[in-house]
Parts: C-alpha cells; structure tokens; sequence
C-alpha cells in the first residue's frame, strides 16, 4: 500500500474511534433515546453528515460501539484461560485467571459497554443477546470445558461444568462489578483489592470443587 493510502487509512481510522468514543459519552450521559447525532458530532469534532455517512443511522452506530468491543472479547478471555485445561498446578493456574478476569471486567471500558447494553436490552434485545453470547456465554463455556477436562485428570471434582464456571466468575468479580454498575464510574478498586477478590474466590471455589487427594497441585 502506497504511504499516502497508509496514512489516509490511519486518519479515516482516528476519526471514526473520535465519533464512537464521542457516541460512547453521549450514550452513558443522555441515554439512547435523549443522546443527539449533532451532540456527538460536536464532541467528535467532526459532523452530523460524516456520521451518518460512516455509519448511517444513529441505530447503527450504537450497534457498532457495543460490536467493535465484542471482537476482542474472545480473543482476551482465550488468552488468560489458555494454559488452564493442561495445568498441574491448578490453584497457581486458577489464581493467574481470576486475577486476569478481574482486572479485565473491572475496566473502565468494559464497564461502559456493559451498563450501555444493559440500559438498552429492550429495545435493542438482540444486541443485548449477541453480547451475552460473546461475552459471558463464551467465556463460561471456554472455562466449563477446562473444568470438565480438569475433572476427568482427577484435578477437580464438577458435576455441572457450565454451573461451575459461573460460580467461578461470580465469585471473583460479583463486588466489584456490581458496585460500579450500581454506584457509577467514580467507584474505584486498587489492584491490591482486586487481587484480593480473586484470590478468596479461588479459595472458595476450590473449597467447594478441588477433587478429594489432589492437594495443591
């Protein structure tokens, strides 16, 4: 590619994450309904008339703020669960992801999106479901398969996999989570507490999971 074309790309990608940031502040502020294209354009910089040109609607660049965060979803949470199904080491292992999932789901920017979907579930239903899906669904059917597979080494003793991973999840990020969603972005956490939170959901969970012998491998 041509350096101008490069360059051209680059700028035509600033400004469109300008207009969905932009779309971001005025969603959370004024809500779907009471959020204005022009108020957007003016926190953008840019113009009523470049956005629906980018985006067409004001429908559809909700849609593609709430889809844009979806696409790396997968890929981060795949990341943190990887070494999990193959550890011998499970409470190590199970410690690393807890601590990586709560300092993920506890980000500004994660948060946001969530309360977006949240407050628009019903009129937006199937966006809100296909956020489920790669969201939370995904992430507790990678971490049932790795329960069950650690169930059948001997390492964990899970009945219900899918169950089990909620309880994990829930265990780890439920406070904090929770305490943002209700009391707003100004609630903030140190990463000593985090930790903390991942660290005795772990101990639950493997209080109520570890397979009777298999210690602290």
């Amino acid at each position: 590619m041509p350096p101008t074309e490069t360059v051209e790309g680059s700028a035509s990608e600033q400004a469109r994450q300008r207009i969905m940031e932009a779309a971001m502040e005025v969603f959370l502020r004024d809500g779907y309904l009471g959020a204005k294209t022009d108020e957007i354009a003016a926190v953008a910089g840019s113009s009523k008339q470049t956005i629906y040109k980018r985006f067409g609607s004001k429908d559809r660049l909700f849609e593609h703020i709430v889809l844009d965060r979806l696409e790396g979803i997968d890929r981060i949470f795949r990341d943190a669960i990887g070494e999990l199904a193959t550890t011998d080491d499970v409470e190590t292992t199970l410690r690393a992801v807890a601590h990586r999932f709560v300092h993920l789901l506890t980000g500004t920017a994660q948060l946001r999106v969530r309360r977006l979907v949240i407050a628009e579930a019903g009129r937006f239903p199937q966006l809100g479901r296909a956020y489920f899906e790669a969201g939370p669904e995904r992430v507790h059917a990678m971490l049932a398969s790795c329960f069950a597979q650690l169930t059948d080494r001997g390492l964990l003793r899970v009945d219900e996999p899918e169950l089990a991973a909620n309880h994990f999840t829930w265990l780890i990020v439920s406070i904090p989570v929770n305490k943002v969603m209700f009391c707003g972005e100004s609630t903030t956490f140190s990463a000593a507490e985090l930790d903390h939170y991942a660290d005795t959901g772990v101990e639950v969970f493997l209080a109520a999971y570890r397979a009777p012998g298999s210690g602290s491998r």
